[in-house]
Order: structure tokens, then C-alpha cells, then sequence
């Protein structure tokens, strides 16, 4: 057997999201900053786009309303932080998530925002406070906010809290832009990016066999899901240095992919039945020769056959492997390729949009849940993982042991993925 090779990402402090997960409280204290500054530029958006309740979004289960979200990611900082107990929050991960709270500075916030206890489609009957009540709240708390992280001492476990709350407001911006593409509506200049740009790796890698140590311990910041170090053998395989184009994608549609059933799993062929149309979502024919276009916030853009093809279901990327007599890769083949791949001077390519891999999402090893308990534990249930990140994703969630997940059905996320020779 190969010797145990560490992923590189434990050994490096130089990437944003290392700087994120072992950052001290100046460094949080200003990403926090940033964050909040982009969030509301883009709540503005949403309502020069919606209108100034920020509440004209039809029921969708994938979607939250905008006036809803922005309150929610203020509660959860002040539920975790400044609501928190000091004794409580300075054990980090060790925190005791069922001991009582003090008061909101909001009344009746928990009734409203709580996450765990409102279930999705009640957010569009709740009496919501206005969009000028929300931000006062959310300044407010992140008045509170900034005071402790001043006190915070310099440990891991001191600033657990505040990491959680930064990589909490990352994901939801990131969502914000999932949100308007299927809204077809532009936030402006805030927004991370409208597409991912052409990849510049070509052709395949041969990844050496090894066995990859997995799972983070030790220093820094790492969500309940990542722990548990591992040993993970994984053989030597051809895998793409870049996520699949619309290059390589295209064909596939004008063979006929979406009409042929030999190419789908079961699962996946019962949802291509109900899908309106034999086509990745926000991509038609239309113009002179009819040729590819691409909705992009509410643009229609002539399709850049260079760029990783987006906006596919778990189950699409499937039927194109299938067709092409390739495979998704493995979450501990995409990871072992992406922590090697610099180290070893081969390109491969990741981070223009989140990659689906073969493997089921489930507890590491040893698995023992934080403190948010809704954040991972719930979504054991076979759905994939997903690896990289996104044009729209935060640099700092950008980590190559960054774990992601979503039904195979969803196609309003960024999402594409690359492939392997079959073994």
C-alpha cells in the first residue's frame, strides 16, 4: 500500500480559505464587515428588482424570501454569539446548543427566523418586520457582535462562533445569487460574478494511486461533517483536469441524451419525464442558426462552449457519463486529484462551479455533531456530495475538503462536474 499522503490543505495557510478557518479577530472582524456591506447590497437589489416589501416572491421550496433571510442571518449570528453565554460560546464546538438563551433585541425573533423550528412554507404567512426594522436589527447585532469579538481570546474554541457566523452569511449571499437566476432578475454590481468563465486545462490527469488521509483535526475551523481523519485508499484513475464544458456537453443534447432512456438511471429518467423540457435548465436555441444561448440573471447571452456547463441536476451529469462511457468521480478521487494536483505541477482546474461526485453524503468516521445540529446530521440520506465551489461562492468557502450537498434533482444550483475514465 501507498504511504498516507495529508491533503495539502492542512499544511496551508496561504489560500483565503485557510486564512478564513485559522483567521484571528482583526482578520474576522473585517471579512464579517465585508460580508454584511455586500449582503445588503444585494437585499437592495432584490428590491429595486421585487419591490420595497422585498416579500414578492411566490412559494418555491427552494427559495426563502429576501426580507425573511436577511433577518434570519442576523438572528443565527445573535443566537450563537451575543445570546449566546460566555462560558458557552468559548467552548466552541463543545458548546451546549440546548441551554437558554437571553432575550433578542428583536421581539419575537425566535418565533420568526428560527430555521429549526419554522418550517419552510410558514416564512410566507409570517408578519414580518419592514425592511428598514430588519436592518436596524441586523446593525445592531453586528454592533454586539464586533464588541465580543474584540474580547474573544485567540483560540480555536474562543473564535468557533464567529467563523461559523462568517461561513453562515457566505453561504446564504451565495444563495441570494442562486435565487436570482431563478428569479431572472440582476443584483448589481455586489453579485460574486454572472458565469463561470472558459477553463484553460485540457485533457485528462492520471492520478497516481496513494492513500489519502481525509478528514480535517487540529487547528482552525472545520464544519462537524469534515472531522474525523481517515485513511482512504484510492487507485490510480484518469480524471478530467477541468469540470466538463459546454464543448464537451452540447453533444450529447443533439444526440438525442435527453430523449433516450438507455442513458438515465431509473431515478433520473422518472425526473427527465418531468421536466418540461429535454434540456438543461436556462439554455435554448434561439438567434441566427439557431444557436446556443444562456439565461444569466435575466440576460440572454450567446452560450460560452468554453465554460463548464451549469445548472444540471445530479441525475444529468449521470446520463452524460453514462453516454460518453465515463464516470463522476468520487468525492475521495476528486479531493485526493485537487489536494496532489499543485503539489505534483498538474493542472486541475476547480472552483468555477460546484462539482456532483458518485459518493453518497454520510458521516466521517467517528462523526459527533456541532453545536447547529440542523447543519449536517438531517441530510444523511444518500443525497451526493458535491466538491469545489462556484463563480458565486465566497474565496473563502473555497476549500478543497469543503463538503457540499443537494438532492440530485436540483438544477437551480451552479453546479456541473467532471469525470473519469471508467475503471
Amino acid at each position: 500500500m501507498s504511504a498516507v499522503i495529508p491533503g495539502t490543505a492542512n499544511d496551508s495557510s496561504t489560500t483565503a480559505a485557510d486564512a478564513a478557518r485559522r483567521g484571528d479577530a482583526a482578520f474576522l472582524a473585517a471579512a464579517l464587515s465585508a460580508g454584511r456591506e455586500q449582503l445588503l447590497a444585494l437585499f437592495d437589489g432584490f428590491e429595486r428588482a421585487l419591490g420595497a416589501a422585498g416579500l414578492h416572491v411566490a412559494y418555491d421550496p427552494v427559495l426563502n424570501l429576501p426580507l425573511w433571510e436577511l433577518g434570519h442571518i442576523s438572528w443565527f449570528e445573535e443566537f450563537w454569539l451575543a445570546r449566546n453565554a460566555q462560558q458557552q460560546r468559548q467552548l466552541g464546538a463543545a458548546c451546549d446548543p440546548h441551554v437558554a438563551r437571553s432575550a433578542s433585541l428583536l421581539a419575537g425573533a425566535d418565533a420568526l427566523y428560527d430555521s429549526s423550528q419554522v418550517p419552510h412554507a410558514q416564512r410566507w404567512q409570517l408578519h414580518l418586520p419592514d425592511p428598514p426594522a430588519t436592518r436596524r436589527y441586523g446593525a445592531a447585532v453586528r454592533e454586539q457582535t464586533l464588541v465580543l469579538l474584540r474580547d474573544a481570546g485567540p483560540g480555536d474554541d474562543a473564535l468557533y462562533f464567529f467563523r461559523l457566523v462568517l461561513f453562515h452569511q457566505d453561504m446564504h449571499i451565495e444563495a441570494w445569487h442562486f435565487m436570482a437566476q431563478q428569479l431572472a432578475v440582476d443584483l448589481g454590481p455586489a453579485m460574486n460574478g454572472r458565469s463561470p468563465l472558459a477553463t484553460t486545462a485540457q485533457g485528462e490527469w492520471r492520478a497516481p494511486a496513494a492513500t489519502l488521509e481525509m478528514g480535517s483535526s487540529g487547528a482552525g475551523f472545520a464544519f462537524d461533517n469534515e472531522r474525523g481523519v481517515h485513511a482512504v485508499p484510492v487507485a490510480g484513475l484518469s480524471i478530467d483536469r477541468a469540470p466538463v464544458s459546454w464543448a464537451r456537453f452540447l453533444p450529447f443534447i443533439e444526440a438525442g441524451g435527453y430523449d433516450d432512456a438507455r442513458w438515465w438511471s431509473a431515478a433520473g429518467w422518472q425526473w427527465r419525464l418531468r421536466q418540461p423540457a429535454g434540456l438543461p435548465r436556462h439554455l435554448r436555441r434561439a438567434g441566427p442558426g439557431d444557436s446556443w444561448q444562456q439565461q444569466r440573471f435575466g440576460a440572454w447571452l450567446a452560450l460560452d462552449l468554453g465554460a463548464p456547463a451549469l445548472h444540471l441536476s445530479a441525475f444529468e451529469a449521470q446520463a452524460w457519463c453514462c453516454w460518453a462511457r465515463r464516470r463522476l468521480p468520487t468525492e475521495a478521487e476528486w479531493e485526493g486529484a485537487a489536494t496532489r494536483a499543485a503539489a505534483l505541477g498538474e493542472a486541475f482546474e476547480w472552483g468555477g462551479v460546484w462539482e456532483w461526485t458518485a459518493t453518497p453524503f454520510a458521516p466521517y468516521p467517528g462523526f459527533v455533531p456541532h453545536p447547529y445540529r440542523d447543519y449536517s446530521q438531517p441530510w444523511f440520506d444518500n443525497r451526493p456530495v458535491l466538491r469545489g465551489g462556484s463563480f458565486a461562492t465566497a474565496p473563502q468557502m473555497k476549500h478543497p475538503r469543503y463538503r457540499n450537498f443537494f438532492s440530485p434533482d436540483r438544477n437551480d444550483v451552479f453546479a456541473g462536474f467532471r469525470s473519469c475514465a471508467p475503471d
